[in-house]
């Protein structure tokens, strides 16, 4: 027996291990969503999910399928989906997520005809999937890769594309025990991916239909300058003073900050926190020792007055980041992830964050182009601010560093859009 056989055979029996352990996870999540409100809402909210699609799916019209595995994933799905709309205006859309946050922050969007959950990648939720939806082409986001949804794909010739796409070398795809997930992605067309050592590692396993596109992210926040971002409650907030707005912060940002926030005169801040619970935003106003007002009860207050404006909603941060002089993105102090640092970049000022960033590129590189500071203490912190508060000139060369820093990695959409039309 040849070589080719038994790494065919090797194939199916690692393939039918992983549909084993998929189908039992689907009885261990709907049990363990007894003792977590989490996984209960992902088990609950895939109950009859395909009797909806059929009730919600037109099968006489035509449909592009965008797969984001949560909410970040759908940020930068945003750009492809207005490039679609534009371009092929009688086609509906069908967003899928993988995670409850995704799905439960994003029921309606006028870019998006359905959202639904992804189901479990078994073959038979795959095949049930796409019958219903039957694609004319299908995207997915990043990196949420699904061997029985890739397989289907394949099997129906749908043109299948993969949009800012990430390879790492510690992936299963590169690795002996991973080398079977390897024929799924050769359900992708294309791959349009965001770095140089996505293309290498692709083209190493065979694969050299890939574009250096880089990160539609980048196309999403320059988009945002060009929107109405007025709020008539910042601006009568802010009045003449400078603004430091903390976007997504979590605990561990706000004790880095807090120092200086308490001991600071002629600067306004605006915290718009990760979590907008009752009892965290509580806490968060007990530890300010100045004057403080929160969006929900900001009505009938002289909001000149408040040195503080706590964003206990959501949905504003980003044209609250219009109005700063400088913002500190949260997520890093800590170890719960850094949050978008490109939507205040957007705007051309300079930006602050925690220690913890290895994981975030684009972090990385705008820290040494200098737009960028990472502190790892209040101290840093408060010597960093003071820079800026004291240093206009400093301050300003920062934010035009973060600014440019948008304007030249932007067009990632523009590629598959280029693509498309061949």
């Amino acid at each position: 027996m040849g070589k080719a056989y038994f790494s065919n055979l090797n194939f199916f029996i690692v393939q039918g291990i992983y549909n084993v352990l998929v189908k039992l996870s689907g009885v261990f999540l709907k049990s363990a969503g007894n003792f977590s409100p989490k996984l209960k809402e992902f088990t609950k909210g895939r109950e009859g999910l395909f009797s909806k699609l059929e009730k919600d799916i037109d099968p006489s019209r035509n449909h592009f399928w965008i797969h984001a595995a949560s909410l970040g994933e759908f940020e930068m799905a945003v750009p492809v989906l207005k490039m679609l709309k534009k371009n092929y205006p009688d086609v509906k859309t069908v967003v899928s997520f993988f995670s409850p946050s995704g799905f439960k922050n994003k029921q309606f969007h006028p870019l998006v005809d359905h959202f639904t959950y992804l189901p479990l990648d078994t073959q038979k939720n795959a095949e049930n999937f796409l019958k219903i939806i039957q694609p004319k082409m299908a995207f997915f986001i990043k990196y949420d890769f699904w061997p029985n949804f890739l397989n289907e794909l394949k099997k129906n010739n749908t043109r299948t594309f993969l949009v800012s796409g990430v390879f790492r070398k510690d992936q299963a795809f590169f690795k002996i025990y991973g080398k079977w997930m390897i024929q799924p992605l050769k359900a992708f067309e294309h791959f349009f991916v965001q770095n140089k050592e996505s293309v290498k590692l692709l083209d190493a396993i065979g694969f050299k239909n890939s574009t250096l596109s880089g990160d539609t992210r980048f196309d999403r926040v320059a988009a945002q300058i060009e929107a109405d971002n007025g709020i008539d409650f910042i601006e009568e907030f802010k009045q003449d003073k400078l603004l430091l707005v903390c976007g997504s912060t979590w605990p561990e940002d706000e004790k880095l900050i807090m120092n200086y926030l308490n001991n600071s005169k002629n600067i306004k801040f605006i915290i718009a926190p990760h979590e907008i619970k009752e009892e965290k935003i509580q806490k968060l106003t007990n530890e300010l020792k100045i004057p403080s007002v929160k969006y929900s009860e900001k009505e009938g207050k002289d909001l000149e007055e408040f040195p503080v404006l706590i964003l206990d909603t959501i949905g504003l941060l980003g044209r609250a980041y219009s109005y700063a002089d400088m913002a500190y993105v949260g997520g890093a102090a800590g170890n719960t992830g850094l949050h978008n640092i490109l939507e205040p970049a957007t705007f051309g000022i300079p930006i602050i964050i925690g220690e913890n960033y290895s994981r975030f590129p684009e972090a990385e590189r705008l820290r040494q182009l200098a737009g960028l500071f990472s502190v790892k203490t209040s101290e840093e912190f408060s010597a960093i601010m003071k820079k800026f508060s004291t240093n206009s000139e400093f301050r300003k060369k920062s934010g035009m560093i973060a600014g440019h820093f948008i304007n030249s990695n932007t067009g990632a959409t523009r590629s598959l859009e280029e693509y498309l039309k061949k």
